[in-house]
């Protein structure tokens, strides 16, 4: 798959690109990613690409001119692959979600915009950006965050890139997990600080792990993200032992 990035500041993707487990996906081609500078296809002699809004206010906003002509410049090297969607991270878009990141992973790509300032031109926006996309209620400097965000997580789920192949299958909101948030890990010295690692993981019966880490999920989804309990029991994935489990722990 291809991500093509238009950003101001590609500079910022390099030790990305080049850091920790997923960067297998990139340097293989896996996840092929493109940066785009659109400053690159601004005119005049200060290469300008962004004016001050009409109608006042404070900020700037990036003009749609070099944006044009980047992605179309972006669009004419993807050849056929000139159709993948034309992505822009935003406040008003599609909270991005497990799901979604799933979706993502099994696509061709897409042309993501990183915005900055105040925003960016709407005609822009009405002329060529086909989904928006949101990481939550908050507001960032830059799109160049979330798209870090997004390559990451489509990153780690393509096949050979983490060290064990089934580890995102044990990721909170998996299905394999029925969409629960993950249980809490321990690792060597059984002891630390005075604290024991749970008795059940030392023990090595396989049921009784396995049991005490259901639970445990089930435990920490209910009180953090009951939203989740709900949907996993919509879908009729609580057993009668969940079940009697999430009433005991109230």
């Amino acid at each position: 798959m291809r991500f093509d990035v238009i950003t101001l500041f590609p500079a910022l993707f390099a030790p990305f690109l080049a850091s920790g487990v997923t960067r297998r996906a990139y340097e293989s081609g896996l996840v092929d990613v493109h940066l785009w500078n659109p400053r690159d296809f601004a005119e005049g002699n200060y290469r300008r690409v962004d004016d001050r809004p009409f109608g006042g206010g404070p900020g700037m906003v990036m003009m749609a001119g070099p944006l044009a002509r980047c992605l179309t410049a972006v669009q004419a090297q993807r050849g056929e692959a000139a159709s993948a969607p034309v992505v822009l991270f935003s406040p008003i878009g599609r909270r991005l979600d497990h799901a979604g990141v799933q979706e993502w992973s099994a696509s061709a790509g897409a042309v993501l915009i990183c915005g900055r300032y105040e925003g960016v031109d709407q005609r822009f926006i009405d002329r060529h950006v086909d989904l928006q996309v949101s990481l939550g209620d908050f507001v960032l400097s830059g799109g160049e965050i979330a798209a870090m965000a997004l390559l990451d997580a489509v990153a780690r789920l393509q096949p050979g890139v983490l060290g064990d192949a089934d580890s995102h299958q044990f990721d909170s909101f998996h299905d394999a997990l029925d969409g629960l948030l993950d249980c809490p890990h321990y690792t060597r010295p059984e002891e630390w600080d005075g604290l024991r690692a749970p008795a059940e993981l030392l023990s090595g019966h396989h049921l009784q792990i396995e049991r005490w880490r259901r639970d445990r999920r089930l435990e920490i989804t209910a009180r953090h993200r009951p939203d989740l309990i709900e949907a996993a029991r919509a879908a009729g994935r609580l057993s009668r032992t969940d079940e009697a489990f999430l009433v005991k722990v109230g």
